[in-house]
């Protein structure tokens, strides 16, 4: 859907000169829904990192198969947290039939979701933060049925959250009823750290500086949850589509927990 003029998605009150962790992705992703800040630090990082449109994508593909997985376990609702800008491919397109709650604490991403979904009745879109889980789940429970499973995205979120992001998890995993999904993507320095670095210095401009994390670290988010096979790996190599390009060296895992 093409929402035309700027103002009919982006608030007034928006500094549309400082570049935004949401804008900058639907940038990567080719979608229409940015400004000249964001693209501008976009193209600055994809000059150092040419392979991060690519990256961005393998994430977007992780989440749509984590999506059509949960489906196929039985999970007929979603909780998006950090949703970002609704923009192809992602959960209510790949789950049509779904109740989904879409998250993010940018007011740009919310007013956007709000726009493009506001005649769809299975999707609610609210302005929260995703560090505070009681708050999100008091919300969730407007439009969600706590008591049966739910798929939580967090995908290309944790690292934007500052800290112990292992309780923020937590606070999520101990809110929601067993048979509940969880769906991971994380940023890591492991593979390239002096790209990392960059990476993390262009972040420091925008309203969510980047916190990355190992392999271990990232595990250690699964606390209380059994990793659905194969774990944590690269986001091209978990449950890959016979299509997938898993050649792209990555900067970031993927993985999948299931409450028991």
């Amino acid at each position: 859907m093409d929402l035309g003029d700027s103002s009919s998605w982006s608030p007034a009150e928006v500094d549309r000169d400082k570049p935004n962790a949401a804008r900058v992705y639907d940038y990567y992703l080719g979608g229409g829904h940015n400004f000249a800040a964001d693209r501008a630090m976009a193209d600055e990082a994809i000059a150092d990192w040419p392979e991060l449109p690519a990256i961005m994508r393998s994430n977007r593909a992780f989440l749509r198969r984590a999506v059509r997985f949960m489906v196929r376990c039985g999970v007929r609702q979603f909780l998006d947290l950090g949703a970002g800008l609704p923009t192809a491919g992602g959960v209510v397109e790949t789950a049509p039939s779904a109740r989904v709650v879409s998250v993010d604490i940018d007011p740009v991403a919310a007013a956007h979701g709000r726009a493009l979904l506001a005649t769809n009745p299975l999707v609610s879109v609210v302005q929260a933060d995703l560090r505070d889980p009681p708050a999100v789940i008091a919300l969730a429970g407007a439009h969600l049925d706590l008591a049966a499973p739910v798929g939580v995205l967090l995908v290309a979120v944790l690292h934007f959250v500052e800290g112990d992001a292992s309780a923020v998890v937590a606070g999520y995993r101990d809110a929601l009823p067993s048979g509940s999904m969880f769906a991971v993507t994380h940023a890591t320095a492991d593979a390239q750290p002096a790209r990392a670095a960059t990476h993390r210095q262009l972040y420091r401009r925008t309203a969510l500086p980047m916190t990355m994390r190992t392999r271990a670290e990232v595990t250690a988010l699964f606390a209380g949850l059994e990793l659905v096979p194969p774990g944590v790996v690269e986001m091209t190599h978990w449950q890959p589509d016979p299509d997938t390009d898993q050649s792209i060296e990555l900067a970031g895992y993927a993985a999948m927990g299931l409450k028991p």
